[in-house]
């Protein structure tokens, strides 16, 4: 089986459980914070949707540096409203989803790199970058979200099973 479609299954599940929870943030308190060193809610729902499209450079690029020494550094998108963060997620699973089933195996064992200022701060295969950079690091931040949305009385959807205010 191509590496493509072992991956598309659990890219497809994890993205249809993501928007559930970004379909619930509210934008009433995007500002909202646990701590003043946390990532406001907003914020944090903003770099779900955006790592949701990590695919397509991963596929299409040999590494990405984002603050490269010729250029200015990478600025995230910030949240504006729901429906705009459902749209910006929705377009960029779309775009991933896409770059993912394209990839030849030859293609995902290509040696990509994350670099910061031209310093390389990993590299790894294509298809671990996918897996580790897009898939993880977006269930990362999606507990998080999780959490910041229990605080804020924000019913919780199921993720993986149940919950208190899904007990399926």
């Amino acid at each position: 089986m191509p590496i493509a479609q072992t991956l598309l299954p659990e890219f497809d599940r994890e993205m249809a459980t993501t928007r559930t929870l970004l379909e619930r943030v509210p934008a009433d308190r995007a500002a909202w914070r646990p701590h003043e060193r946390s990532t406001a809610l907003g914020d944090l729902a903003a770099h779900i949707a955006n790592l949701a499209g990590f695919a397509v450079p991963t596929v299409s690029q040999t590494e990405i540096d984002m603050s490269p020494p010729e250029g200015p550094a990478y600025t995230p998108p910030s949240f504006t409203t729901t429906e705009a963060l459902l749209a910006t997620f929705d377009a960029n699973v779309a775009a991933s989803r896409a770059a993912i089933a394209g990839i030849s195996d030859e293609d995902a064992m290509v040696p990509w790199s994350l670099k910061a200022g031209g310093h390389t701060i990993f590299s790894m295969p294509r298809a671990g970058v996918l897996r580790g950079m897009l898939m993880n690091h977006i269930i990362h931040h999606r507990g998080q979200l999780s959490v910041y949305l229990r605080l804020n009385d924000v019913p919780l959807p199921s993720i993986y099973g149940p919950t208190a205010d899904a007990p399926m």
